[in-house]
């Protein structure tokens, strides 16, 4: 998607390498109606217990954005959302770099909240992405499984 047309539509989706600034993401999310409430969530990279130096994100491009930009769709039927922005990084992230941002907006703040989460919950397990941990000394981890509580999060929203 084009960064021009990106700007006027209420549904952002983008990877990328650089960082986001989360300011600019919730000025951009103003410009779309009524707003009354804003729902950001910033993901970071842990240090794991002062053990990591990077993790490495990987992803599939194409099939990454639309799979995002599906979950940013549902989202915004279900909750009711005016607009809503979902970044990821790719490539070596250090500890405390910000990796994921979402932010919702809408009339109503629970409609914010719920849809941030929802799609925080799906992106982290429908998205194809792929996390290598870089150890501190130079020498590579493993790659990083799926977690059992990540499938627990997003089977709620069946419910």
């Amino acid at each position: 998607m084009s960064e021009a047309r990106d700007k006027i539509l209420p549904i952002r989706v983008r990877i990328q390498a650089e960082d986001f600034d989360l300011e600019s993401e919730i000025n951009h999310l103003k410009q779309f109606g009524d707003i009354g409430a804003i729902a950001s969530f910033v993901g970071l990279c842990r240090d794991e217990g002062g053990k990591l130096n990077a993790l490495e994100l990987e992803h599939y491009p194409g099939m990454a954005e639309a799979q995002i930009m599906q979950i940013c769709e549902h989202a915004k039927d279900r909750f009711s959302l005016i607009a809503i922005t979902a970044i990821h990084r790719y490539g070596k992230i250090a500890p405390s770099e910000n990796i994921v941002l979402v932010v919702a907006a809408s009339s109503h703040r629970q409609a914010s909240f719920d849809g941030a989460n929802f799609v925080m919950d799906f992106l982290k397990t429908d998205a194809p992405f792929w996390k290598k941990e870089h150890l501190k000394g130079g020498s590579s981890g493993d790659w990083v499984d799926a977690k059992d509580k990540d499938d627990a999060a997003k089977d709620k929203w069946s419910r």
